[in-house]
């Protein structure tokens, strides 16, 4: 059962969350090099609440992040899309991808299409991704997709500790920027 949109790329399908994405989704949050900078690697009994939270988060808000999916072999990529917890500094688009799928743009192009979405169907004024400044590898990526850094800003707790800078554009500057991806 699909309980919200799906959205279509080149080589990846976007969707809420499904019952048979969780054992990859737990693999992804059980790899510490993966999670190093996305709350931390977790043992699958908390990955399951993780997983629950963003499934959850469809009904709620009426958006989360998606699974992303490979097309060519069906396998669950990772999860990437709108966010916006309790207290969040601004609605995000996050993103995070299993190990194996890292270098291959698929980050890229599932983001694109969730900037898309963001600005078209939820109609935000402005995008926004939260990265650890340690962070290259997403850094690069909001880079690419055309954000700059505002500085630091402050998640709520249990992350209130972490070292995070929003990176952001305007809806009106991510259309320009689309139009110049060319994706």
């Amino acid at each position: 059962m699909l309980n919200g949109p799906l959205l279509v790329t080149e080589r990846l399908i976007l969707r809420p969350p499904a019952a048979e994405d969780f054992d990859a989704f737990a693999e992804m949050c059980g790899d510490a090099e993966t999670m190093k900078f996305i709350g931390g690697a977790c043992p699958p009994a908390q990955a399951w609440r993780l997983w629950c939270t963003l499934a959850g988060a469809w009904h709620i808000r009426g958006f989360s992040m998606f699974s992303v999916i490979e097309r060519a072999s069906g396998e669950w990529v990772g999860r990437i899309g709108p966010w916006e917890p309790a207290e969040w500094p601004a609605p995000e688009i996050a993103y995070g991808v299993r190990a194996k799928f890292a270098g291959t743009g698929y980050a890229f192009e599932a983001a694109v299409a969730a900037c898309d979405f963001a600005v078209e169907f939820l109609k935000w004024d402005e995008l926004m991704h939260c990265i650890d400044p340690a962070n290259v590898r997403s850094q690069a990526l909001a880079r690419r997709l055309g954000a700059t850094n505002s500085g630091p800003t402050r998640l709520p707790a249990p992350f209130q500790d972490a070292p995070v800078d929003a990176w952001k554009q305007s809806a009106d500057t991510w259309r320009a920027n689309r139009k110049a991806l060319g994706a």
